[in-house]
């Protein structure tokens, strides 16, 4: 059975094929405005519009016989909601927030199957040590916390940072693969 991953998140693409799945990438252009408040609540309906946008696509151009995986990723703190930043100011901004404290990361999947879908999201609590000034600008200098929901990527330079997790490591990166795979045993 063919799968789609529609995102075009590297971070997404290299966690699949971690677990050994052939897929195919379908970016979605779903539209990501929502007044969902609530981070769980957030990530399941922009991971289920993005899933049911791409399944559109496919079933519209007579494609038939697959699998869509949507995600969204934000980062949650004290009730606000982390999105991407909107400029390097921005990414300061939050980093100064969550210098120091914790916080927690949701990724919202949906899978899309047929005329099926199974929606989830996994949370994920990270600690960060205290950045300086200093420290906060030479990251966002890296540019690699612009694209990245609460402005910093575990994986790369922002792990100097990291006091420690409580749940999914991958979940942080952007795709809890093992909820994933187990979900996707059901329906293969």
């Amino acid at each position: 059975m063919k799968i789609y991953l529609a995102s075009g998140s590297p971070r997404r693409k290299e966690l699949l094929a971690q677990i050994g799945l052939e897929f195919e990438v379908r970016v979605s252009e779903a539209d990501e405005k929502c007044d969902i408040k609530d981070p769980a609540g957030l990530v399941e309906e922009l991971s289920k519009r993005k899933a049911a946008a791409v399944m559109d696509e496919l079933k519209a151009s007579g494609e038939s016989g697959f699998i869509v995986i949507g995600a969204d990723t934000v980062v949650a703190l004290e009730g606000d909601i982390l999105g991407k930043p909107k400029s390097p100011e921005d990414a300061v901004r939050m980093l100064g927030r969550l210098s120091g404290r914790e916080h927690d990361v949701y990724t919202g999947v949906t899978i899309g199957y047929e005329n099926t879908f199974v929606t989830f999201h996994e949370r994920t609590s990270v600690s960060f040590y205290e950045m300086s000034d200093k420290e906060i600008k030479e990251y966002v200098e890296t540019c690699d916390p612009l694209d990245k929901a609460g402005a910093y990527g575990i994986q790369g330079f922002c792990a100097r940072y990291i006091r420690g997790i409580s749940g999914d490591y991958n979940n942080v990166v952007g795709l809890p693969i093992g909820r994933l795979y187990q979900e996707l045993k059901k329906l293969l």
